[in-house]
């Protein structure tokens, strides 16, 4: 019979930096805790029921690796692998790992961690890797690195905790990193070790659909026993689908189970905690939670979307009566799949058919690969087939143009990297491996599920949807794209948009972890600082090279500097830090901080002069031509290829808009989220003025109809960065009547904003000739 798990409040007395309880930690201390770390501590934070557990701190893996000398020895054999060539990877990462897990453990660890242990009461703990960019918007880190479940005794849990950091520079894990813009020093690792749950059931949960993306549903999967199975596609599992309205189960797969995975009965050693053990025939066909446990286990997901406002992906478990979240991290893909992609193919026959994990057309040469050992043998364009895939399988998924799995669902592994990758995806087919075995080339329809004989490309995709510079819109109104996540920037350059309208720097500076004024002051770091900064910007402005990328200098308030590394011994308590100490007047109290992003953005001009800068939060007329006298002392004068822009967030902007543009700004983007919430009053995180909060306001939409018109006249380019355009297309058909130059929205919308704009454009102009 399953226990229940108590959370415990007794504070590690010893170790502060090396060890953290749960409860101690939020999502403001990812640089400490990690992703994984921060959430779970978040969670236990507003109650939500996680088993109880410490974390050892991303401080004490770089104390580790600094005390044993091994970033230095680390670096040098990275520096010279192909990321490309499989084999050599797997060679250097082996012999990466071989040196972390022999290196000793600094004075002071080994009690730290077993203090821990002993005060969360010992027994069985799962020990899970928490890197520092996990688990974040815009980034899936999907099995990049190692989880060990049931780990028993102090000596055990120490070497599982040494191996979650040698798993950091697994083969997988670098050529993510590598292909993804992440430096391999600026990713650490914090590991999780919580008390072991007897999972009488498991699964995930996400709080949209993932495949359809319809955001009123709630949709889970669930196995018997531990949910590793599931994660990595050896066991399909049951889906049931809730409406998000009503909470009722409007929809339920049920997947015969034949085994399941649970905790060992010996201790063993730290890898050796889990036995696989066969179902009884009369509970495999049973459904694996009851419509009650569904429903409660869906309020969770919904609780936990509103907390964090954006759907969520979800792991979770069931021991006897009571659930418990193992994660929830942001889901970074959602892509809805093409009407005409699903109904073109109704005359065709499938040869296999499965669960539709990532919309899209693949068509490519058949490549059945048995295990990682074969990756080599997928070539660019080939389709990936194989009976499941794991982390391992992620630089040869990345070649692939269509992936297909016997087993798995639509929460597995397979699944969400191909939808972050943008990758076909059929999962769960059965047996595609023997039914593809003897195929040359197949067409896969991710959407669907289905599975066609030969290259059906021009049938499943008519020329008027085929991708291609021909289907591309073109539109007098530029549409840009607002990011800040590196991994994405490559994919998202791929797409129909013109630049970046808003590179914010916030998710780089998050990354670096430390507070610029310690890095300078304390630890003597200001190079490293521009260095990693600037490696950050590289990855967008080369990415989207010749389009424009305009950077956003930082624009932490001081709450945010504070929780960063050393950030409590700078930052001042504010009761508002949104009307605080930011912005144009912070780079002119400390210009020498300011100065150190100036020069990480001259180092990327040198090779990418498509990059820009944007000024946030200009209060005056006067900090505005301080900070510009600022950069133009630093080199950076607008010109032919360069241009300075400034953010219209704050109502003075609005009132003096001749003025600011007079102090000489070669464009403006209006951040709609402050400047509604100034001239509004209103604070848009208060849940009991959320319905008072509306950028269509008619005082804000006088206010964004001056500054567009005011620009237009003036021949000052003028854009829109701010969430609105991305949730209120009627908002985009206004700003293209008055003759805003550029609209910058969400990755996920600028199909459909170009289709917005485009219509808007037809609409202006008809009314225009009638004139």
């Amino acid at each position: 019979m399953a226990t229940k798990v108590r959370a415990t409040k007794t504070r590690v007395a010893t170790g502060d930096s090396l060890v953290r309880l749960l409860g101690e930690v939020s999502n403001k201390d990812i640089s400490i805790a990690g992703g994984k770390g921060a959430s779970l501590g978040e969670m236990t934070q507003i109650g939500v029921p996680v088993p109880p557990g410490f974390i050892v701190t991303a401080d004490a893996y770089k104390a580790f690796m600094r005390q044993n000398r091994l970033y230095e020895r680390v670096i040098s054999l990275l520096d010279v692998v192909d990321i490309n060539n499989s084999t050599t990877l797997q060679e250097t990462a082996g012999h990466i790992q071989s040196i972390i897990r022999s290196a000793p453990m600094p004075r002071g660890f080994k009690p730290a961690i077993e203090n821990a242990y002993t005060r969360l009461g010992e027994g069985r703990v799962a020990v899970r890797s928490s890197a520092t960019a996990e688990d974040l918007p815009d980034a899936s880190f999907a099995g990049q690195q190692r989880t060990f479940l049931s780990v028993a005794g102090p000596k055990n849990v120490i070497e599982a905790v040494r191996a979650c950091w040698a798993s950091l520079f697994e083969a997988r894990a670098i050529f993510y990193r590598g292909t993804n813009g992440y430096g391999h020093q600026g990713v650490d690792i914090a590991v999780v070790v919580q008390r072991m749950v007897q999972a009488d059931a498991s699964g995930v949960m996400f709080t949209v659909d993932p495949s359809a993306a319809d955001p009123t549903v709630v949709f889970i999967e669930a196995i018997y026993g531990l949910g590793e199975p599931l994660v990595s596609g050896e066991l399909s599992p049951d889906a049931y689908v809730v409406d998000k309205t009503s909470t009722q189960v409007i929809s339920r797969v049920l997947v015969p189970q034949p085994w399941l995975l649970r905790q060992g009965d010996s201790i063993g050693g730290y890898e050796t905690g889990t036995v696989k053990v066969s179902v009884p025939k009369p509970i495999q066909q049973r459904q694996k939670l009851s419509d009650p446990q569904i429903r409660k286990l869906a309020g969770l997901g919904l609780r936990l979307e509103e907390h964090y406002g954006v759907p969520q992906d979800i792991e979770w478990a069931l021991a006897g009566a009571d659930l418990y979240i193992l994660q929830s991290r942001p889901i970074t893909t959602l892509q809805k799949p093409s009407a005409a992609q699903i109904e073109a193919a109704s005359n065709l026959v499938a040869i296999l058919a499965g669960a539709p994990a990532s919309p899209g057309v693949g068509v490519g040469r058949v490549q059945v690969v048995h295990g990682p050992r074969d990756m080599s043998r997928v070539k660019d364009g080939d389709v990936l087939v194989a009976e499941m895939t794991t982390p391992d399988y992620v630089p040869a998924m990345k070649r692939a143009s269509a992936i297909v799995t016997d087993r798995g669902g639509r929460t597995c592994h397979a699944a969400i990297v191909s939808r972050e990758m943008g990758i076909p995806c059929v999962v769960g087919t059965g047996n595609g491996t023997h039914v593809l075995s003897n195929v040359s080339v197949v067409t896969v329809n991710g959407s669907t599920g289905k599975v066609y004989e030969g290259d059906q490309l021009s049938i499943m995709l008519p020329a008027k949807v085929q991708a291609g510079p021909s289907a591309r819109i073109r539109t007098r109104t530029k549409l840009y794209v607002n990011l800040a996540s590196p991994e994405a920037a490559q994919r998202v350059a791929s797409m129909d948009v013109d630049g970046v309208g808003l590179l914010r720097a916030e998710f780089i500076l998050a990354h670096i972890g430390e507070h610029p004024r310690a890095m300078v002051e304390r630890t003597g770091k200001g190079d490293e600082f521009i260095q990693r900064l600037a490696e950050g910007l590289e990855t967008f402005a080369s990415a989207f090279d010749p389009r424009p990328v305009v950077y956003r200098f930082s624009d932490f308030k001081t709450n945010e500097y504070r929780n960063l590394r050393g950030g409590e011994a700078y930052e001042s308590f504010e009761e508002n830090p949104m009307l605080g100490y930011r912005g144009c007047s912070r780079y002119l109290a400390e210009p020498d901080l300011f100065l150190l992003e100036v020069e990480a953005v001259k180092q990327v001009r040198l090779r990418y002069p498509n990059l820009y800068v944007m000024l946030p939060f200009v209060r005056t007329v006067q900090e505005l031509q301080g900070v510009k006298n600022m950069l133009e002392a630093a080199g950076l004068r607008s010109s032919n290829d360069f241009q300075i822009w400034m953010m219209m967030e704050v109502p003075s902007n609005v009132f003096l808009l001749d003025e600011f543009l007079d102090a000489g700004v070669n464009g403006v983007s209006i951040g709609s989220n402050d400047l509604t919430q100034l001239i509004l009053g209103v604070d848009r995180d208060n849940e009991k003025l959320v319905n008072v909060f509306d950028e269509r306001n008619p005082a804000v939409m006088r206010a964004l109809e001056r500054i567009v018109t005011g620009c237009s006249r003036r021949g000052v380019t003028v854009s829109i960065c701010g969430q609105a355009p991305s949730v209120y297309p009627e908002m985009t058909r206004q700003l293209v009547a008055w003759g805003i130059t550029s609209v910058s929205v969400a990755p996920d919308m600028i199909e459909e904003t170009r289709r917005i704009i485009q219509d808007a454009e037809v609409h202006a102009a008809a009314v225009l000739s009638k004139a």
